[in-house]
């Protein structure tokens, strides 16, 4: 909403979350103390503590703190510098109650079996039915960090635009910030294995993630009957409380919040500085409105788009990155691409020079083009930390020592 409570219309707010864990600040093992830092005015723990235009929140564990924009932001531009700003000041925080911040989407020797406490304040009977019905005391549920970009609609009109656009680039953005390789100390075969987990954390119940990548649905009433409608009549028989109902359940890689009127993406994993994050929000942002910027023809076609090879082409990224293979010409055509086949890092390498040629000059910010151009050259923060363990995972702590200074002081990991 704006200021004179209308809706939004595309790419006219941004929201922006990003998640962190808490860890000693000595031997970096899990410290579940996110509720000596939020706290109200009495000093009491509170889910939310809001720090001007940036609000710190808990949800379902208490080593993890999430830090948003309050409010939709107007652009992207300067939200890099706002939220390093807010992470300086939490690690001062932190550093009184000898913790820190530790960046990347999984923490890399975490046992969550062990290591996990649910938040036990406001809230909690959420968190406890949630337990209950998945057992969240694992990978998936306990162990995962990850930027959200909440994105704008006004009617079903832009909301089947927006939905149509995101559903055919989720499978490949775990390319750009897959930062996850490594869980329980083992190098996993996947370079994004929060998604991995992500994708059968909620097996269970199938209908709350569905496969991740969304269904063909482009307006609220398909919406509502074909995702929301079956989620709430299997919780109803999975949670008697009734405490497990509403859109909110919905896990899939894009959610729609009609009540807000916005789409949320939650495929991304975070990485090691905010300037890395919101150099890619920026970026995929500009993709995802460059492919909303099409014909009546091709727009038909976007909608038509099946989800198994949207699927197949999601695991083959999460588990290669930049270096998966895509072969399906329909989908490389509705990119930009006219070939047989492309690696994933060469369609991002399309898409922005698509984004640089077709969009105008200041789409995408000076600084978020470096850094993008970095990632592609240097891969996503996932592939630089396995290159420098180079297969020796004692040097586990001292890679993820640096990228815990990398957050505080706002630099990308191996830009040395």
């Amino acid at each position: 909403m704006n200021p004179n409570g209308e809706r939004l219309r595309l790419f006219q707010g941004y929201g922006i979350e990003l998640e962190y864990m808490l860890v000693d600040r000595t031997t970096l093992d899990v410290r579940s103390v996110a509720d000596r830092l939020l706290t109200d005015s009495d000093g009491h723990p509170s889910g939310d503590r809001q720090d001007g235009e940036l609000t710190c929140s808990n949800e379902l564990t208490r080593h993890v703190i999430e830090v948003k924009t309050t409010d939709p932001a107007p652009s992207l531009s300067g939200l890099a510098d706002l939220f390093q700003a807010g992470i300086r000041r939490l690690d001062r925080e932190a550093q009184a109650i000898g913790v820190c911040l530790m960046p990347t989407a999984m923490h890399p020797w975490m046992v969550p079996e062990q290591d996990t406490e649910l938040w036990p304040h406001a809230g909690h009977e959420i968190y406890a039915a949630y337990d209950r019905v998945f057992d969240c005391r694992r990978h998936g549920w306990a162990n995962l960090q990850s930027m959200h970009i909440n994105l704008p609609f006004a009617d079903d009109a832009e909301f089947g635009r927006l939905h149509a656009a995101i559903r055919l680039l989720l499978p490949i953005l775990p390319a750009l910030a897959a930062s996850s390789p490594v869980a329980e100390s083992v190098i996993t075969p996947w370079l994004d294995y929060r998604l991995q987990t992500y994708r059968n954390n909620s097996a269970r119940v199938p209908s709350l993630t569905g496969q991740v990548i969304p269904e063909r649905v482009y307006t609220q009433a398909d919406y509502q009957r074909e995702i929301l409608d079956p989620i709430d009549r299997d919780m109803a028989n999975r949670d008697p409380t009734g405490c497990l109902r509403g859109p909110f359940l919905n896990s899939r890689g894009a959610i729609a919040r009609f009540d807000r009127g916005s789409i949320e993406i939650r495929v991304l994993d975070v990485q090691e500085c905010p300037a890395a994050d919101l150099a890619i929000a920026e970026f995929v942002c500009r993709a995802v409105e460059l492919l909303t910027r099409t014909s009546p023809l091709e727009y038909a076609r976007q909608q038509a788009f099946e989800v198994e090879p949207l699927v197949a082409t999601f695991g083959d990224v999460i588990r290669q990155g930049e270096l998966a293979v895509i072969r399906d010409r329909r989908w490389l055509a509705m990119t930009g691409i006219s070939s047989n086949g492309a690696t994933a890092g060469e369609v991002w390498e399309s898409l922005l020079t698509r984004i640089e040629r077709e969009m105008e000059p200041t789409a995408l910010s000076r600084q978020a083009t470096e850094r993008i151009r970095f990632l592609l050259t240097h891969g996503p923060l996932a592939r630089r930390i396995l290159r420098r363990l180079n297969g020796d995972l004692k040097e586990l702590p001292n890679v993820y020592r640096e990228l815990c200074q990398c957050l505080v002081d706002g630099r990308m990991f191996g830009n040395e």
